[in-house]
């Protein structure tokens, strides 16, 4: 991918959130909001809020969005890619 080939808006929207590139990484491989507090430390409403913007954006998704408790999040491969960019820029 080129520079030029680069979304700056969702490079902008990762950065400007305090916890959405760290939150991100964390998903590549699949977890839940509470394994994600063990390992960062924030609370939920931190996560939740986070993951939830990164889902309107498509970057992690619900592997089993049925689920009322233990639902299991994962970066999506739009996401992986950015995270990619991101580290290019």
């Amino acid at each position: 991918m080129k520079k030029e080939d680069i979304n700056w808006d969702d490079i902008s929207f990762i950065l400007s959130g305090k916890h959405r590139k760290n939150i991100l990484k964390l998903l590549e491989n699949p977890k839940t909001p509470t394994q994600l507090k063990s390992e960062i430390g924030l609370h939920f409403n931190q996560i939740s809020r986070t993951i939830h913007e990164l889902e309107s954006k498509d970057f992690v998704k619900c592997l089993n969005p049925k689920q009322k408790l233990t639902r299991f999040y994962k970066t999506t491969d739009k996401g992986k890619s950015l995270l990619i960019n991101i580290e290019k820029v």
